[in-house]
């Protein structure tokens, strides 16, 4: 049981592990960068909330459906009259068929008889004041309604357009951000595989002229070097042993900024896959390129085309504000006091049914001057694009132009490290035998070292290239 136990908690800690003291890739490097960036952690969010509004763009396709309730105190009743009054009798006439209220004629003219300017009626009954009372102290309402557009001018259209091109937009700047992501996460790789490349190198510089101060201190002894010679041989030990301090310093800061960017604690030690290799493999790219391809793949393109889309569909908005619109909606409500079948201290239902239609006449130009600025937005976005097209034409020249001057300074650190190898090799002969001076050997150690550093910072200065002509071309994969 316990060596179950024992072999379950080896199987969790592996992962660290394997972190701790194994090898590291440059893509493991990019992956945990990304999943750990806030930046592109809130671009997801951004592109989460896109979709949501896009949805909602295509809700208003749909009926809405509403419920309104109210409800009034009110102090006083409401009266039709101030008294008790006497109203006329209406019969009924089989003659016509129809009601007529009973009247007084005058025989001369046949006509109802009037007197004060009143109708005289010939027979009256009492309607009194309680009964053309009405209680409105408290009035309830309700209603569920339901409005479905019809036409609106093409604005629901657009507005859905829009928020697809949104919803695009937030992704490709996302996209961008993670390319940016990439590239500064390459660019800490390389540092410290650059930063340990040289204190690799100032190891073996040391150690080159520590073996040449212990020969001096050996021929001072025999008297066949002079102490000025030692004192020399020191300086060179002295400033070794600087630099190293400098490289190692570099070293771990930079290895504290990869850990930084990666997402990880910045004292977390682990190796680097290609900080042990004497020499970094690279393949020199072509110098010519597509540049209608190259447009295709950069995401600011893609998202300065997606912003002039964008204004496009603001202007259409625009635009259905100087066209009709038409809605149909229904309602079903409920009214306590209720007048549908008398006046009635009770809820009284009904629904209604019908269509609003808004017709813009005369705004004194101010929807055409609105329309007209829309446009001119949608024309900025339109040179914005051109302009960033030139721009990026000019960014991959200046990226490829780089890329092969950083070939070619590569080419020449190999040709130079044959022959400061070479030279070293003289100058330590030449010493030991006698023909060359102390000052020669130093000078071709130093230059060795130089040889050996410029050819680290070339192989390095290739990766950076290749890299950022990666980014420039819309080739960074991820």
């Amino acid at each position: 049981m316990r060596k179950l136990l024992l072999y379950v908690m080896l199987m969790m800690a592996a992962p660290a592990l394997t972190w701790a003291q194994g090898t590291v890739s440059l893509d493991s490097c990019r992956r945990m960068a990304i999943n750990n960036n806030r930046e592109i952690e809130e671009g997801n969010i951004k592109i989460e909330q896109a979709g949501y509004q896009r949805k909602e763009a295509a809700a208003a396709y749909l009926p809405s459906i509403d419920f309104m309730g109210g409800y009034i105190y009110n102090q006083h009743k409401v009266s039709l009259k101030k008294e008790d009054q006497y109203l006329p009798i209406k019969t009924y006439n089989p003659e016509t068929g129809k009601y007529d209220f009973s009247l007084v004629t005058d025989p001369s003219t046949g006509m109802p008889a009037v007197v004060d300017g009143s109708i005289v009626p010939s027979m009256v009954a009492l309607l009194p004041k309680s009964a053309i009372t009405a209680d409105i102290h408290n009035i309830f309402a309700g209603a569920v309604t339901a409005v479905q557009p019809i036409y609106m001018g093409g604005k629901i259209r657009a507005m859905n357009a829009i928020t697809r091109y949104a919803e695009d937009l937030a992704k490709s700047m996302n996209d961008t951000k993670i390319e940016d992501v990439i590239y500064s996460v390459d660019q800490a790789y390389w540092q410290v595989v650059s930063l340990r490349a040289k204190e690799k190198l100032v190891h073996s510089y040391l150690t080159l002229v520590k073996q040449l101060d212990s020969d001096v201190e050996k021929m001072l002894k025999q008297g066949v070097a002079t102490q000025a010679n030692k004192l020399s041989v020191d300086v060179k030990v002295n400033e070794g042993n600087v630099n190293l301090t400098k490289v190692e310093n570099g070293l771990a800061l930079s290895r504290m900024l990869l850990n930084q960017i990666c997402g990880q604690p910045i004292d977390r030690k682990y190796t680097l896959e290609d900080e042990n290799k004497d020499d970094i493999e690279g393949t020199l790219r072509p110098s010519s390129f597509n540049m209608d391809s190259v447009y295709n793949r950069r995401h600011e393109i893609e998202s300065l085309t997606l912003a002039t889309k964008i204004y496009d569909e603001k202007a259409k908005v625009v635009k259905s504000e100087m066209l009709p619109q038409v809605a149909a909606f229904a309602a079903y409500h409920a009214m306590n006091p209720n007048a549908y079948n008398g006046f009635e201290n009770k809820f009284g239902f009904g629904f209604s049914v019908g269509a609003m239609v808004k017709v813009p006449l005369w705004h004194w130009g101010g929807l055409t001057n609105k329309y007209k600025a829309a446009l001119a937005d949608a024309r900025i976005k339109r040179v914005e694009l051109e302009d960033a097209k030139e721009k990026i034409s000019l960014q991959v020249n200046q990226a490829a132009y780089r890329y092969q001057e950083a070939w070619k300074t590569y080419e020449k650190t190999k040709s130079n490290l044959v022959s400061a190898n070479e030279n070293l090799r003289c100058a330590t002969v030449g010493y030991k035998e006698g023909v060359m001076n102390l000052d020669e050997v130093l000078a071709a150690q130093t230059a060795w070292f130089q040889a050996y550093s410029d050819n680290i910072d070339a192989q390095i200065d290739i990766q950076l290239c290749d890299v950022y002509l990666s980014k420039v071309l819309g080739e960074m994969r991820y």
